[in-house]
């Protein structure tokens, strides 16, 4: 019976962990400030007909905090690349010199640095949700399992302390996150 637990309990951690890395991975497209190649991840590009992710076709650069340099791997590609980061609507305006495609990132506006932390925030509520979803999930397994009443509580319990740890982790990342955006 034990083994089934261990791995009830197990299985929720390793859910609750998927649900940490999903939002690290979205907090990285919400930019803060400084040009970083990741502000890109979203960009897809017409590459002989087929969506191709802009760093499969060109290098991604930060010359300085505030510019993006793109060296494409063909020349022809450049109208391409611009064609998709306009698509990508993520406010940018690219510009090109022959050679590669260049992007000046503008300084945030207090305004847009609340919006971003709001996209944060919202960020943030959607992993706490997918932590609780995953309590749920572990504590109906818990409930099919033919084991004394005992037992199920102290196991019930254990879910919900390993729930708390994982919602105060989703706090501490957004609260850096923000401090980062807000940081002037």
């Amino acid at each position: 019976m034990d083994d089934e637990l261990d791995f009830i309990i197990d299985s929720a951690k390793e859910a609750m962990d998927s649900a940490i890395l999903h939002l690290e991975k979205q907090l990285l497209n919400i930019r803060a400030g400084k040009a970083t190649p990741a502000m890109l991840g979203s960009v897809r590009v017409d590459y002989y007909g087929s969506q191709t992710p802009l760093n499969q076709v060109a290098n991604v650069n930060t010359p300085d905090a505030r510019t993006l340099t793109i060296q494409p791997f063909e020349k022809n590609m450049i109208t391409a690349i611009e064609k998709g980061i306009m698509q990508a609507n993520l406010g940018f305006n690219p510009m090109n010199n022959g050679d590669s495609v260049i992007i000046n990132v503008p300084p945030l506006t207090e305004e847009r640095r609340r919006e971003l932390a709001k996209q944060a925030k919202a960020e943030a509520e959607d992993a706490k949700i997918g932590v609780r979803n995953d309590r749920k999930n572990a504590n109906q397994e818990i409930k099919k399992l033919d084991i004394s009443e005992d037992l199920q509580k102290s196991a019930e319990a254990d879910i919900q302390k390993l729930t708390d740890t994982y919602i105060e982790k989703i706090e501490k990342i957004f609260a850096i996150k923000e401090k980062e955006i807000m940081t002037v």
